[in-house]
């Protein structure tokens, strides 16, 4: 009870009240309250309900997957009414806000709790009108092209391994033609928790969002991947100059929606050769360099080799495979292949089009988990 209300308070205090710096831009002329109300379709709610997974787990209101799923031509049309209605209204069932929340671990000191991160078990029918909401917020996003191509999080068709992939090959690039490349990556305290609802709905409103889509987001607020990275030729002063205003303006842009930059988590990675391994600043603290970072997972280090990757991949592979081999009796392929599937081959084929093995030793050194007996 002791370790839950350490792990409660520290994770609300995270929260952030209203930001006085702020001013919300609103746009004029727009006349949202005698524009036509949102509708949410029967079949729109059956295909998702028919495309739950059931094996998941339920919500604090303990309705089964396995129910909604059974029962979608009876639920259907009542949860559309519902939808429709909560969306018009702005307003959300007290039921679909309460979440059990799970304070998974991540790295460091198991003491800290700033080491855990919170995740929220909330109701199913809740995440179906979430996934409604947000079905129709990318559809306008994607018509009037507010979101950037270097945005893969949370988007249709990109993955880590398409922003991985579309990154390094520009940085491979420049290293390829004998040019220096400093990258750097950013981390966000708390991102997710920490947005200002206010804040993301004028910015919304700024890019075309109607009054009942941007009056409803404080009831249905989706989360989006906070990972970024900032890279740029080095080998002269002005691509220095270039990556230190970008990197001000980033802080200016912190600064202005009140979120704050882990600054002790910001790393530097100097690439290619004669780089001058030149400092740069985040507001007023130095960023640390450093010869190796992760990156979405994959160990990426100032001469581009994969062979550290490669190793830490088969490390993760042999540990699971050894847990394999202690806790199942059964040797048959029946049991096994499944097991392997399922828990081995993730570590060794995540986003391996990016640091597939290149040398002799790397290769064998895979194919020695794959052969273990």
């Amino acid at each position: 009870m002791e370790k839950a209300e350490v792990l409660n308070d520290f994770f609300a205090s995270v929260f952030t009240g209203k930001c006085l710096s702020h001013t919300a831009q609103v746009t004029e002329g727009r006349d949202w309250e005698n524009a036509e109300p949102p509708t949410v379709g029967e079949d729109q709610v059956q295909e998702y309900l028919r495309n739950l997974k059931v094996p998941k787990s339920m919500g604090p209101d303990e309705l089964h997957l396995w129910v909604l799923r059974e029962l979608v031509d009876e639920v259907a049309k009542p949860l559309s009414i519902i939808f429709e209605k909560s969306w018009q209204s702005g307003e959300d069932s007290t039921n679909w806000k309460r979440g059990n929340i799970t304070p998974i671990f991540k790295k460091g000191k198991k003491e800290d709790p700033g080491n855990y991160r919170p995740v929220s078990l909330t109701s199913v029918p809740g995440k179906i009108m979430e996934q409604t909401l947000l079905e129709t917020m990318l559809r306008h996003m994607e018509n009037k092209e507010v979101i950037s191509d270097s945005q893969h999080g949370f988007t249709k068709g990109k993955s880590c391994l398409t922003n991985l992939v579309a990154f390094y090959d520009g940085v491979t690039a420049s290293v390829d033609k004998g040019r220096a490349t400093d990258v750097i990556s950013l981390d966000l305290c708390k991102a997710f928790d920490t947005v200002l609802h206010h804040i993301l709905v004028s910015t919304l409103e700024r890019h075309g969002f109607d009054g009942w889509t941007t009056r409803g987001i404080e009831c249905t607020l989706s989360k989006f991947a906070d990972d970024t990275k900032l890279c740029g030729v080095v080998d002269t002063l002005e691509g220095r100059d270039a990556i230190q205003r970008d990197l001000d303006r980033l802080e200016r842009w912190a600064c202005e929606n009140c979120v704050n930059f882990n600054k002790a988590k910001c790393k530097l990675l100097h690439v290619g050769r004669r780089n001058s391994k030149h400092d740069y600043r985040l507001g007023e603290e130095w960023i640390e360099s450093s010869p190796e970072e992760k990156d979405l997972g994959v160990l990426i280090d100032e001469k581009l080799d994969m062979s550290r990757q490669c190793a830490l991949a088969a490390q993760k592979a042999n540990h699971v495979l050894g847990c394999i081999k202690r806790s199942v009796t059964s040797r048959s392929r029946e049991v096994i292949l499944p097991l392997y599937s399922a828990l081995v081959r993730p570590h060794l084929e995540y986003c391996v089009q990016l640091w597939g093995p290149q040398y002799r030793r790397d290769m064998e050194l895979l194919e020695r988990v794959q052969r273990r007996p």
